[in-house]
């Protein structure tokens, strides 16, 4: 007997990441499918293939047409819901996979950060309605207009699990990886890094914005408007992990919630008369290249000249600055920087960025500036020392 509420988890790539490990995955998702659960499972591409394929797609062409990448990089994620079809098939259990945009995952025409302007799932309901576990391929959509298929950038899977949980107005999301849930800073910087058993959306959209890896923001801030509760934890851990709720009962502590980092910084500088002609000359220099727009972070207007403080994967960065070599307006200005961020609960304290500034000076990490948001201090910091300084800040936790 099924029941009536959908169960949609999303797999990130390390649970995946070989055959065997998605012939483990199929087992889980049998047992579950036995206790008689709706299940529709969102994949990410097995491992490193995303970055492989990208790393191809460079070796290949030096500046790869936009509409192209997206064609390549969608194969990743194909292969994982197709392997794990066939090994759900294995344990007996009736599954069918779909693309982004088999399963109505409708985008605008944005190539490589396409945004989700509607999903219809009649395919995968009607496949739910058969019996059937439903694997559906993340990080891709289609543009209605076009017919053109487009991916969603960066961490593209978790947003597509949460728009497609809320479509299907399922129980809730769950995103499962191979690390306990939110944790108060990267395990892999941070050794004795903690999990955070309940979190907020505004604090965990902050963390992710800031360089947190477990979710994208996008997906956190969609969750959050879509009411869509979410639950992060460890494939094959315990049933603990992290729950993302409205809000959290508390007063405004100020304390400190998790330390994370973003691990490359860069600056443009472009001659204009205002931060208005600043930004859209950066604009046309976007799409005159065929750019996705990076993550913005800061910007000032100065003596004639706007100045842009951004983030996004490197490789995205590199194509970017190789433009401006060409350009005469615009520039790369000063060097490479790196961010640590305190994400707090209940606002900012008065005296946090102080302390911050204090413990680094005492570890002889300069901070280069610091930007304050109501559950955030964000300071930046030279490349080299941004691990040293995460480790530093976690002590305030």
């Amino acid at each position: 007997m099924r029941n009536h509420a959908i169960t949609v988890q999303k797999y990130g790539g390390a649970c995946l990441a070989t055959p065997a490990k998605i012939r483990a995955v199929a087992s889980d998702l049998a047992n579950l499918y036995r206790r008689g659960h709706r299940i529709v499972v969102i994949v990410s591409a097995m491992g490193q293939t995303t970055d492989e394929l990208v790393r191809m797609a460079y070796q290949a062409s030096l500046q790869p047409s936009r509409r192209e990448l997206d064609m390549l990089l969608t194969t990743g994620e194909r292969i994982s819901m197709s392997l794990l079809s066939m090994a759900l098939f294995d344990f007996g259990v009736p599954a069918i996979s779909f693309t982004g945009s088999q399963a109505g995952v409708m985008t605008d025409e944005s190539h490589s950060a396409a945004r989700i302007l509607d999903v219809r799932p009649i395919r995968v309901r009607e496949e739910l309605d058969r019996g059937r576990i439903v694997v559906l391929a993340g990080f891709q959509g289609v543009n209605p207009a076009t017919k053109e298929i487009t991916t969603l950038g960066r961490g593209g899977s978790d947003t597509t699990a949460v728009a497609m949980a809320a479509a299907l107005q399922a129980e809730c999301c769950e995103i499962i990886k191979e690390v306990d849930g939110v944790c108060t800073a990267d395990p892999r910087i941070v050794a004795n890094s903690k999990s955070l058993r309940q979190l907020d959306f505004a604090s965990l959209s902050e963390m992710c914005f800031w360089g947190a890896k477990v979710l994208h923001f996008r997906s956190v801030e969609l969750a959050q408007s879509q009411n869509m509760p979410l639950v992060l934890k460890k494939w094959g851990g315990s049933e603990q992990g992290t729950h993302v709720v409205k809000e959290v009962m508390g007063m405004e502590s100020g304390r400190v919630l998790a330390v994370n980092s973003l691990a490359r910084i860069e600056h443009v500088e472009i001659d204009s008369a205002d931060l208005s002609q600043g930004f859209e000359r950066f604009a046309q220099h976007l799409k005159r290249n065929g750019l996705s727009w990076p993550q913005l972070l800061a910007s000032a207007f100065t003596a004639g000249k706007t100045r842009i403080m951004m983030t996004c994967d490197s490789e995205s960065l590199d194509t970017l600055l190789r433009t401006l070599k060409g350009s005469k307006e615009l520039r790369k200005h000063r060097e490479t920087l790196s961010s640590v961020s305190l994400t707090c609960f209940g606002g900012v304290s008065t005296d946090l960025p102080f302390k911050a500034i204090q413990i680094l000076q005492h570890h002889a990490i300069i901070v280069d500036k610091y930007v304050l948001s109501p559950h955030s201090v964000n300071l930046f910091v030279p490349v080299e020392s941004r691990e040293a300084a995460v480790k530093a800040l976690h002590s305030l936790i």
